[in-house]
């Protein structure tokens, strides 16, 4: 599979360290030299508005995707190449889901965790057979990965399913592993037959 657009769940806050907005830098100006579409939450604030202004700043396309009820506080970013506002969280993230060939977690709070896991869950029980990674940052996620390598050994996680995940501390280097992935788990809309 090749690439053509990049979920990128990542907090509405920067952070207490630069590395978190070199980091967004970095990734949105990585996507826009490879033309991947980088498809987010369509916030202004925070890593979120800052991965999107560096794609825009690189000359990539940017779809965001926000809640009415965040454009109504006034944090959807207005200079994105497409903004769509739709009813609420649920159908935010089904449509970034639809709209992605591929998820990246930039550091971020609940929200951003939450994102990944779902998508993580649609993945592990076939849903789609999209990869997912981390970007690794100051060691942002290393608590979380070894956590996860313990839920494993508990027998709560299978290997193959840990392994959908994908971590580096190298934007370029996490687009190389996702381009390259091949799913371990046959997307169930393979196997449907109409009607």
């Amino acid at each position: 599979m090749s690439l053509t657009s990049v979920c990128v769940f990542c907090g509405a806050n920067a952070g207490t360290t630069p590395a978190y907005t070199e980091a967004a830098i970095a990734l949105g100006t990585a996507l826009a030299e490879r033309k991947l579409t980088l498809v987010y939450g369509g916030g202004a604030v925070g890593l979120m508005g800052i991965v999107a202004d560096a794609a825009l700043a690189a000359g990539g396309e940017v779809i965001g995707i926000i809640p009415q009820s965040l454009m109504d506080k006034e944090i959807g970013h207005k200079s994105l190449t497409r903004l769509e506002v739709v009813d609420g969280m649920h159908a935010r993230k089904a449509r970034m889901a639809e709209l992605s060939d591929a998820f990246i977690a930039l550091p971020g709070g609940l929200g951003t965790l939450e994102e990944l896991f779902e998508v993580w869950t649609w993945g592990q029980l076939g849903y789609h057979g999209k990869p997912l990674g981390l970007l690794e940052v100051n060691g942002f996620y290393s608590k979380l990965t070894a956590f996860l390598d313990h839920i494993v050994g508990e027998g709560f996680v299978r290997a193959p399913h840990r392994d959908m995940l994908q971590v580096s501390e190298s934007p370029r280097t996490l687009l190389d592993a996702l381009d390259q992935w091949k799913p371990t788990v046959t997307p169930k809309w393979v196997d449907q037959k109409p009607g």
